[in-house]
């Protein structure tokens, strides 16, 4: 059984953002970038809450 893991906005904010020009920034796209890489391993779970 995969191990849930809830998938919070910002995971993807990282992914498809611009390459960002400072180092923490970069970094975290990075870390972000080799994490989903490795996302098969897990059951990805979202939030249904919608905002009207």
């Amino acid at each position: 059984m995969k191990r849930k893991v809830y998938l919070e906005t910002s995971v993807i904010s990282y992914l498809t953002a611009r390459p960002s020009k400072t180092i923490l920034g970069a970094a975290h796209q990075q870390i972000t970038l080799a994490w989903w890489e490795l996302r098969h391993r897990y059951e990805l779970l979202i939030s249904v809450y919608m905002h009207t």
